[in-house]
């Protein structure tokens, strides 16, 4: 087994009276990709921040690359990477005097070697030259990513990433994550992106506040417990009405010319379903439940914390 890079248990943080972190507990393999999911206001970000040492706990505690995380808070964020949906560079500046910036602010022993080596890892090199304010999404994204590594973190921590970029550009940042990790980097990212959270090692469901599944996304998909049927037929929008509210079914959501309807009690779901569907004449098929109805269900299953 791989060491672990994060290792916290009951990690808390309130403001005022409100918790917004409550009592998660994690471990985090070196070299693994971690998925953090969740509704916008869940924690996600704060939980980030308190394992990579930018706050400290209320209660809690843990190691994190093999620092207490009350006590280390210092050497933890020398050893982080952090990328976050905003990241600032100079717009007037090229690719490389950007790095060559960052070099200096951590204060690099080798600064322009660092800078060499980077613009190299990342398929820079052609574009070393080019004015990051006229650099495509894409490629702002890359030049992020090679900041934040420029200095050998052992912990990348990703927070909504990919946000405005293409499907091309997504794809080959998750290349990219993938081939560091290879070499030993731990990565904790957060997205709302389904596609990009099946790429994870593993993912964790936080929402508001509180861990509420974890796993690999078979399991996470498998321990939700839920049945997914397709309607499909000329007459979809009266099944989608006659559905509403009807025993077993919880989710109903269309995709394109078909319905999918998602229940927690299969059999409950299913004779609601047969029955609709004898009477508007649409077609039922089963078929895998996704992630984003786990993610849907898990949503609709939690209590706002700030209410």
């Amino acid at each position: 087994m791989s060491a672990l890079a994060i290792s916290v248990q009951g990690l808390t943080k309130r403001y005022g009276d409100k918790t917004v972190v409550d009592a998660v507990s994690m471990d985090v393999s070196e070299g693994e990709i971690m998925g953090f999911l969740g509704p916008n206001g869940s924690g996600k970000t704060t939980t980030i921040r308190l394992m990579c040492g930018l706050l400290e706990p209320d209660a809690g505690e843990g190691r994190v690359l093999g620092h207490d995380i009350r006590r280390d808070r210092g050497a933890i964020k020398r050893n982080v990477g952090y990328m976050t949906q905003r990241f600032s560079f100079y717009e007037d500046l090229t690719i490389a005097e950007n790095l060559n910036f960052v070099a200096g602010v951590y204060g690099m022993e080798q600064p322009r070697q660092a800078v060499r080596d980077t613009l190299e890892d990342l398929g820079l090199i052609s574009r070393k030259d080019q004015l990051a304010g006229s650099l495509s999404g894409g490629w702002k994204q890359r030049l992020a990513l090679a900041a934040c590594v420029m200095h050998r973190p052992k912990l990348l921590i990703l927070d909504e990433p990919t946000a405005g970029v293409d499907p091309k550009a997504r794809r080959d940042f998750w290349d990219e994550i993938h081939r560091l990790a290879v070499d030993g980097l731990t990565v904790l990212v957060s997205t709302h992106y389904m596609d990009e959270a099946e790429r994870c090692h593993r993912i964790s469901y936080i929402s508001y506040g509180r861990l509420v599944a974890q796993g690999t996304t078979e399991q996470v998909v498998r321990d939700a417990g839920l049945t997914t049927l397709v309607l499909s037929g000329e007459h979809i929008n009266d099944a989608a009405e006659a559905l509403r509210d009807a025993p077993g079914v919880e989710q109903i959501a269309p995709f394109g010319a078909s319905l999918h309807v998602v229940g927690r009690h299969k059999q409950t779901l299913m004779t609601s379903v047969n029955r609709v569907a004898q009477s508007t004449g649409v077609t039922v098929t089963p078929t895998e439940t996704s992630l984003e109805d786990v993610f849907i269900q898990l949503m609709g299953q939690s209590k706002d914390n700030m209410l």
